[in-house]
Parts: C-alpha cells; structure tokens; sequence
C-alpha cells in the first residue's frame, strides 16, 4: 500500500515537472516571437557602446566620433573637433535607452554630454540664434546653420527637472528658455526656420517647432503667435509639392507635416483629411526611401513619422514600425555604428537617430 502511494505521488510530481516544463518551453517561444526582440535591445546596445567609447575627453562628440582616431579616412571631414548639434543627438540616444545623468550604465556618459552642451549655451548671448561659435559641420550643412540650437532645445526640455539637483536643473532650465526665446525671435516670416544655408532646413524648422512644443508641455512660456505661424506654415504648404528647403524629397516635407498636424487630438481631427493622404504615401517604397539611399535626413524623417503614428497606433504603426525597424536593423555596421549613403554620412548623428527610430516603440510622452 505504501509503495502504491509512493508511485503515485511521484507520479504526479513528474507529471507536474512535464507541465512546468512544457509552460516554459511555450514562454520561451513567446519570448522570441516578441515584437521587441532581443535583435533590437543588440542592435541599441551595440550602437550606445560605441557611441560611449567614441566619446571625446570634452564630453563632446563630432561628425564621425569625438576622438580623432576614429576618424574614417575615407570620410571628407566639414569640420574638426566636436560640436553641439552631434552632441545633442547622441545625448538623445542615451537618454531614450533609459539613462539620466543620475541613473542608468551611461549616466556618467550623458551628464558629460549635457555638461559639454551647457557649456556652449551658458557663453552664447541672447541675440541671434546661434548657441556655438563653431560653423561649417556637416550636419549645419544639411540641416541648416543653425540646427544646433534647435536640437539643443529639444534635448533640454527633455531634460528639465531631471538633472538631480537643484543647481542643475536651474542651469537647464535657464539655457532652454534662451532657446526658447532665440527660437521665437528669428522665425522667418512665413512661419518656418527654413533658413539658408541647409540642404534641406525643413527639418530644422520640424525640430524648433518641436522644442517649443515640449518646451510648453515643460511650463516654459512660448508666444502663441510663434505657434500659430508655424502650425499656418505647415497648413499652406500642405498641397504644395516639395520645395527647396525639402532638398525636393517629399518624404522630408510630409514627414514634418505629419509631426505637426499629428500633436493633439483636436489636430487630428482638424487635419484628418491630409493625414490620410501621407499615411498613403508611407506604404509607397520609393517615398520612403526619401532621396534615393538612406542618409541622416531619412533617419530624421523616420522619425517624425513615427512620432506621428505612434500617437495614435494601431495597423498603420504597426507596419511602420516594423519595416523601419528591420531596415534599420540589416544596415547596422559591425562595429554597431550606423553611417549615411548621402549628404549626412556622419556616424555619430545617424548612430544616435537610428538608435531613437529603433526604441520608438518604447517611449512616450
């Protein structure tokens, strides 16, 4: 009888291990069937760690990394040293993988960035828009001369009040209202920031107007005639075909429109007609290759448009996000950098913008 009872409890006790084990085999096939697989957090950590290790002694980082033994020597340098608009990108990259200068593996990677880029604002004056003295990048060459400030002011209203300490906070807060106001007092007349000197400024007219945007959400004061200008500008140009400060490519310019008619529901349903029409164009291959291969100026707009989607979600995103990120994905290099096949070829910018194209899934606002 005690034997019987024997049997069967151990009996049951390997009918229970065949049922744990059969649950975690089916997890574990879950697991690799999620969209958020493991080939993306490779591919991002990838892309940090070389970013960190390329990262010059000033904190800063230039087009093709911050030191100069990483320098390809295939690649035509615009400019030596680094500069802020590099800098700010590849600081966006680590904060959207979860770092802030007091927490996360590179917080001390970022609070360098942050205190490089400060460092610059803290000099400039209150008139004019530029926030660095350097000139001739190549990402102020493709972007617009003053690309910097723009992204600088993005950067910091992601930022404020995140710094850790009072002292620090007020340093950001205070170099973002003077974006804030460079920003407001040199919008062109007709509503952008499309100034000369870019290849294709419209995406630096889409990063001012989204740096107030956030800079707003933060409680920073921003003229409401500065907002209305802009989001008039957008509206106009909409049936209009890609122009010059778009480099003619219309995936640049309906990229910036999407971002901007997409930011509130009321703008949604206001711009629902127009909407419709880019999220057309998104299933079109030669649209989204933008100029022909991809450059920065395509990881940039990828961005905008996932910004766009992902406010609202649903089959459209899905199948955005998940073509952007297997293109994304398959154009890596092996050393984990990211460079463009055209006009900006920088790896550090285009490292940075991939990065933040491939996490887009994963941050709100």
């Amino acid at each position: 009888m005690k034997s019987k009872r024997i049997i069967a409890v151990c009996s049951s006790a390997i009918a229970l291990m065949s049922v744990l084990w059969v649950s975690a085999g089916k997890a574990e096939r879950i697991k690799d069937q999620s969209p958020n697989n493991d080939s993306v957090q490779v591919a991002v950590d990838k892309g940090l760690k070389w970013l960190v290790s390329v990262q010059g002694a000033d904190g800063g980082w230039g087009q093709d990394g911050g030191a100069t033994s990483y320098i390809r020597q295939t690649e035509r340098l615009e400019s030596n040293g680094n500069d802020v608009a590099n800098t700010a990108v590849a600081a966006e990259a680590l904060l959207h993988a979860g770092n802030t200068p007091t927490s996360g593996p590179y917080k001390e990677s970022l609070r360098r960035a942050v205190g490089f880029i400060l460092e610059h604002a803290d000099k400039t004056p209150m008139e004019g828009l530029s926030i660095t003295d350097l000139q001739g990048t190549q990402i102020q060459r493709k972007l617009g001369p003053y690309i910097d400030t723009f992204l600088t002011s993005k950067l910091l209203a992601e930022l404020d009040g995140r710094m850790g300490d009072a002292k620090s906070n007020a340093r950001v807060r205070a170099n973002l209202e003077k974006c804030v106001a460079k920003i407001e007092k040199n919008q062109m007349k007709d509503g952008s920031w499309n100034i000369e000197g870019g290849w294709a400024p419209i995406l630096g007219t889409s990063l001012a107007s989204q740096s107030l945007d956030l800079a707003q959400r933060r409680g920073i004061a921003v003229n409401a005639t500065v907002v209305t200008k802009v989001e008039k500008y957008t509206q106009t140009t909409a049936e209009q075909p890609a122009a010059a400060a778009a480099a003619g490519v219309p995936l640049y310019k309906s990229a910036q429109e999407l971002e901007q008619l997409t930011r509130t529901p009321k703008d949604r349903d206001k711009n629902a007609n127009r909407i419709k029409e880019i999220n057309g164009q998104l299933s079109d291959d030669r649209f989204q290759t933008g100029f022909g291969s991809i450059g920065g100026e395509e990881f940039f707009s990828y961005l905008n448009v996932a910004e766009s989607l992902r406010r609202t979600g649903g089959p459209t995103w899905e199948k955005w996000n998940a073509q952007t990120t297997e293109k994304i994905l398959k154009t890596q290099n092996d050393d984990g950098t990211w460079a463009g096949h055209h006009c900006i070829t920088g790896r550090v910018a285009v490292t940075g913008a991939a990065i933040l194209n491939l996490l887009a899934d994963r941050n709100g606002k």
